[in-house]
């Protein structure tokens, strides 16, 4: 079972980022009737799994149950999801957790680069632009009131859908759910607005740093589009071709090729709202410059520097194809892919022709949306590394290299002094 329900990290109040993610996981962390303690145990009991967690665009409920302790577990769920407790020992508990993983993730390279980035291209101030974990200012401030409100506000039964998967017949579990869940009571919902967010008229550089770091952390990109994009299969087969496998271009070139880095990708990262896309890698400090030109020489060649060939687009929706059925081999897994259909309002029948709409992507097809959604020279560029070393090489860079802009760990401007010996103030 896999309750999805439309609300998620977006929806979190100014100067309350993480209430999202905070509120999903104190739903099985006590309920008014059972304890963590006796809901661990109780699941435990019967060989079940449940776990709870929110994304940007939604929050989950999953269970995992053998068909013949369905009644048991389906109990112990419809408790969690309708009756959490959201008692403060609890609460100060996971935040304290929390705070503790966030000053963790100063220490990880590649967790500022995902904050930093996000800031960069949308702002703090926009649903997407704040860490879904939150920070130490707002998880301060979170009090359990604001967790019922936040629950009380979106974990209704008309902004969710309840995904059944497994050997049960309709006939038989819906009288099950109706009785489990009939008590669960509708309610007004809240929109969640997701305003539109403009990409920058110039590419630059922005850069944190991190004294002695052995390698940089890349993040390249802007603001892509929303999962309901007509463009979805065209940029699919774009990415897989780009950054999306093994022998996609970019890793082809900075991993096999020059040897710079273990891994490069890009991503498409798809929402209810435009979510970004990014070209990412973890190279060695010393190459820094170079691989960044690499990354903007394969962003201008896939939308016509380096034309794409007919064999390179049949390799990259053949990958796709082939991969398809991996996708729906467990019961969880077909839950997953439901939840796409539920959250992204996608029709019933929508993976009958997902195949079918794989194969019908065409060479022009690729070639306009690379065109149309990836722009190199208005493309913020990410570095988290050490600043002594990598500054002079990014600065050289061309056409983008007069304007560098130093942040903190937070994507936040500050003054550094220049390489040259002079201050260098945020831009």
């Amino acid at each position: 079972m896999n309750l999805v329900v439309k609300s998620g990290s977006a929806a979190d109040p100014q100067n309350r980022a993480g209430l999202a993610s905070l509120t999903a996981d104190l739903l099985d962390e006590g309920t008014k009737k059972r304890s963590a303690l006796e809901i661990s145990n109780s699941v435990s009991d019967i060989g079940a799994r449940l776990s709870t967690s929110a994304d940007w665009d939604s929050a989950s409920m999953n269970l995992v149950t053998l068909t013949r302790h369905l009644d048991k577990a389906l109990d112990i769920y419809a408790d969690v999801v309708t009756n959490p407790a959201f008692n403060d020992d609890e609460l100060k508990r996971s935040r304290a957790r929390r705070l503790t993983t966030v000053k963790q993730q100063r220490d990880d390279a590649n967790t500022i680069a995902n904050i930093v980035y996000a800031s960069i291209l949308y702002g703090r101030d926009h649903p997407y632009g704040h860490p879904a974990i939150g920070d130490e200012e707002s998880l301060n401030a979170i009090k359990a009131a604001d967790v019922r409100h936040f629950y009380e506000s979106f974990y209704r039964p008309n902004n969710s859908t309840l995904i059944v998967v497994g050997d049960v017949k309709p006939a038989a579990i819906l009288p099950k759910l109706e009785q489990a869940f009939g008590g669960w009571q509708r309610g007004d919902v809240p929109t969640v607005d997701i305003p539109g967010a403009h990409n920058r008229e110039q590419a630059q550089i922005y850069i944190v740093d991190r004294p002695g770091s052995a390698q940089s952390v890349i993040s390249i990109g802007q603001i892509g589009v929303a999962r309901s994009t007509p463009d979805y299969f065209p940029l699919l087969v774009l990415n897989t071709m780009l950054g999306g496998q093994f022998v996609s271009r970019v890793n082809l070139n900075l991993r096999e090729d020059k040897g710079y880095t273990y891994g490069a990708r890009t991503s498409f990262d798809y929402r209810r709202g435009p979510g970004p896309f990014a070209a990412s890698a973890g190279v060695f400090t010393n190459v820094t410059r170079e691989s960044v030109a690499e990354f903007m020489k394969e962003l201008r060649g896939v939308r016509g520097e380096i034309p794409i060939t007919e064999k390179e687009l049949e390799f990259s929706k053949q990958a796709i194809i082939r991969g398809f059925p991996r996708g729906f081999e467990t019961p969880g897994q077909m839950a997953n892919r439901l939840s796409d259909v539920v959250l992204y309002d996608l029709p019933d029948d929508y993976f009958n022709s997902y195949i079918q709409k794989v194969r019908a992507v065409t060479l022009d097809d690729v070639q306009r949306v690379a065109n149309h959604y990836l722009d190199p020279a208005k493309m913020a560029i990410v570095v988290v590394g050490d600043r002594k070393v990598i500054e002079p090489g990014l600065r050289s860079l061309e056409p983008v290299g007069t304007t560098v802009t130093f942040v903190d760990t937070e994507g936040k401007p500050v003054a550094v002094r220049s390489g040259s010996g002079g201050e260098s103030s945020p831009q």
